[in-house]
């Protein structure tokens, strides 16, 4: 076993962990927003999903036995895309005796990099407050929290202007993050030619707004009433 740490700990197994937690975590974000728009048809249409959620691996698995596993595992993903990052610049910064670059190049990607670690730290601050609030349901988060409730937990959660400003918060983080891990994906594809420039960033924006736009528009829409309890 110890091969393993060996490779993690060089460069080339740092990428390619931060490659491969990547697209997991890439393909949880789209899976989620796209479950969460049935809260725009209603309280039964969500609920009756996320029970769906919690009876997979049924009857191997208890409820939400297997569920628990994912979520585990996500955020196993999460803290290891987050160390290969910080480690990553580290490395960096130590082969080039602790100094930046003299000059850079801008680049279309450069403030959305340059923020990668700090979008990344509050990610996962979010992804523990989440869990707390609308998975968990503590008390102290979320006081009207009822189990198995799920349309009931998140119109009443995010009825708080505080709670929702902090989704909003970390979808704009979630927003940078992406536009900087498409870009970072189309280049490990081996779309790098300077032809395709133009197209990956076009692509990765698009991407990023749309992801955190529909996200934010959960918080915006029970706020304004658009979704409500009885919806």
């Amino acid at each position: 076993m110890s091969w393993i740490f060996d490779f993690y700990r060089s460069p080339m197994g740092r990428k390619a962990v931060m490659a491969v937690t990547g697209i997991v975590l890439f393909g949880f974000v789209v899976g989620h927003m796209m479950g969460n728009l049935k809260i725009y048809k209603g309280q039964e249409a969500l609920d009756h999903y996320a029970e769906g959620l919690r009876q997979i691996g049924d009857p191997v698995f208890g409820p939400s036995e297997l569920l628990w596993v994912a979520r585990a595992g996500l955020l196993l993903c999460l803290v290891l895309h987050l160390h290969a990052a910080i480690t990553l610049t580290q490395l960096n910064r130590g082969a080039r005796g602790g100094q930046r670059y003299a000059k850079t190049t801008p680049q279309a990607s450069t403030a959305a990099s340059r923020s990668m670690i700090v979008s990344g730290v509050i990610l996962l601050v979010f992804v523990v407050y989440h869990l707390l609030h609308l998975t968990i349901g503590t008390p102290d988060i979320h006081p009207n929290f009822q189990e198995g409730q799920v349309y009931h937990n998140v119109v009443t959660g995010l009825g708080s202007p505080i709670a929702a400003a902090f989704y909003v918060f970390a979808n704009i983080a979630l927003a940078f993050h992406l536009y900087h891990g498409v870009w970072s994906l189309f280049q490990t594809l081996g779309f790098a030619d300077p032809r395709w420039t133009g197209i990956r960033q076009k692509v990765s924006l698009a991407f990023a707004i749309l992801v955190a736009g529909v996200n934010i528009s959960f918080p915006v829409a029970i706020l304004t009433g658009f979704v409500k309890l009885g919806g």
